[in-house]
């Protein structure tokens, strides 16, 4: 036994070096290289930060594209899904809900037109994107408050639209923070 302790025990420090010290520090360096320089991608209007385009935040007022919901309230400290399947009651209620609440502040949208994305939440629960579709339903309810034609909210949506990474990875997506922006841009 002892014969076998002291290669362990230098494996171990060898190790531990690497894993806690030298790999760390090899990700951190390469974070730098990054867009954001590994402190997050910040979207600002003028001088002013106001939010990151990677982390979803909540959008209440109508006249603005709301995101998917959250089920840890947009807070990035504290990341997570619900956990709660779709054969779970209380997951069932509260999606039921936001179908629900989505419809009053929508009028002239059916149950069936409703993206999933808009009724739950993502693993994550900081979701900053929507698909072309999510953004799309909302767009009367946007052009009926803001006075602006549905076509110019189409196209506002169409130039948000980023395609699948290298063209065949993933959805299609549109940034909910800078589709707002946009928005509020629109003269």
């Amino acid at each position: 036994m002892k014969r076998y302790f002291l290669p362990a025990l230098k494996l171990t420090a060898v190790l531990v070096v690497l894993t806690a010290g030298i790999y760390p520090l090899l990700i951190a360096g390469v974070s730098k290289l990054a867009p954001g320089k590994g402190d997050g991608v910040t979207v600002s209007r003028g001088d002013t930060v106001v939010g990151y385009a990677n982390v979803g935040q909540l959008f209440s007022d109508d006249k603005y594209f709301q995101g998917r919901p959250s089920a840890v309230g947009y807070n990035a400290a504290g990341s997570g899904g619900s956990n709660k399947g779709p054969s779970n009651a209380d997951y069932l209620k509260v999606v039921q809900e936001r179908i629900d609440t989505f419809l009053v502040h929508n009028p002239g949208v059916k149950k069936s037109e409703i993206p999933v994305e808009l009724v739950t939440a993502s693993g994550s629960g900081l979701d900053p994107h929507l698909s072309p579709e999510g953004a799309l339903v909302q767009v009367k309810r946007i052009a009926a408050l803001r006075g602006i034609s549905v076509e110019k909210l189409n196209a506002l949506v169409a130039g948000q639209t980023k395609g699948p990474l290298l063209g065949m990875f993933g959805p299609a997506t549109v940034n909910v923070l800078k589709l707002n922006i946009a928005l509020d841009d629109l003269k």
